[in-house]
């Protein structure tokens, strides 16, 4: 064991999907509009009312009787997820380092076909993540529930803002039908729940909760990220949204996720104190590639960085606070919504 951890969100730190929202889009007609309505409504209930006993990233509960009435099965998860992997740039450089210097593990909310994709696809251990487990084999409707998801998926698509029905359809019609005892049992790895499974984590490995980096982009990860931070740990937003911007320390608006190896590197090798210096050297240097050699930053993250931003703006790193927030929001959804296209940065 190293004597920090490294503990990652995926889609958005390490890859541009949204996995289950472009599971809709491929497999249910008007999928994407009725995900991103969800999904809306998913923040609601978190943001605003504050509803108890439900977790950030429960749209992915939500959504389950639409693939459940298109007959999606398990593989049709398993090959749509291999098939449709779109990494941040550099993402894997990140991975393959971090496996050398910290202990390293992913804490996503998306289903676990996609992330054992990914990790395939990273070379990174499947044993290190952490994700929400469903199993589409299990859950099925009679052919009267089929119909009454039809009917629901048509009453949302026409009123999306109506809260009151999709209160009534998933928390009144659904769990009267026999699918709602598999789907009620499904543990959702999105905010508390992410902050369960880094308990998880310590506890296990009995990692030092005073030396972990966090990084994530959206709602979900609002609870690790203030774990993180109130243990005088490293918390990042990386092209957040102003969800985890909030709770972040540090935000990270980057192409390439080598921006986050430069301060993982610094960490490794020295303490927080010493990464809050090197932002703030950052953001005055006039010599970048001193600065570097000044804080002894690992030849090959080194040599990576400065050809990735050879002929681009570099990276903004900046330390988050209520004076600059509004800035660094603004160029943190533009760079997000660049990259993972409008749909996805949207998402909250």
């Amino acid at each position: 064991m190293f004597e920090k951890s490294f503990i990652t969100d995926c889609e958005g730190p390490l890859t541009l999907n949204d996995n289950a929202f472009e599971l809709c889009v491929h497999f249910i007609e008007n999928g994407g509009d009725l995900f991103k309505i969800l999904s809306l409504y998913d923040d609601y209930l978190v943001d605003e009312i504050k509803k108890e006993n439900y977790k950030a990233g429960n749209t992915l509960k939500l959504i389950l009787p639409f693939f459940v009435v298109e007959n999606l099965k398990n593989n049709d998860l398993i090959s749509f997820s291999q098939n449709h992997i779109y990494a941040v740039n550099d993402s894997k450089f990140l991975l393959k380092y971090l496996q050398n210097a910290m202990n390293t593990y992913i804490v996503s909310t998306s289903y676990g076909q996609y992330i054992e994709a990914v990790s395939n696809f990273m070379e990174f251990p499947f044993k290190n993540t952490y994700y929400t487990k469903v199993d589409l084999d299990e859950l099925n409707l009679t052919d009267e529930e089929i119909v009454k998801i039809i009917k629901f998926k048509e009453q949302i698509l026409e009123n999306p803002e109506d809260y009151e029905l999709f209160n009534n359809i998933f928390f009144n019609e659904i769990p009267k039908m026999e699918i709602y005892k598999n789907i009620k049992n499904i543990d959702v790895v999105g905010g508390e729940g992410k902050k369960l499974a880094i308990d998880n984590i310590i506890a296990k490995n009995n990692i030092d909760i005073n030396e972990i980096l966090y990084i994530g982009d959206s709602i979900t990860d609002v609870e690790p990220l203030r774990f993180a931070r109130n243990n005088n740990g490293i918390s990042i937003s990386f092209n957040g949204n102003e969800y985890p911007l909030k709770e972040s320390e540090i935000a990270i608006v980057s192409p390439s996720a080598i921006a986050t190896a430069v301060i993982a590197n610094i960490y490794v090798e020295n303490d927080k104190t010493t990464v809050l210096n090197f932002i703030h050297d950052y953001n005055n240097s006039k010599d970048l590639k001193k600065l570097f050699e000044d804080y002894k930053i690992n030849s090959q993250i080194n040599k990576e960085f400065f050809r990735i931003f050879e002929n681009i703006e570099y990276p903004l790193i900046k330390l988050v606070s209520q004076e600059n927030f509004d800035d660094i929001l603004e160029e943190s959804i533009e760079m997000r919504n660049n990259i993972r296209g409008q749909d996805v940065g949207g998402l909250g």
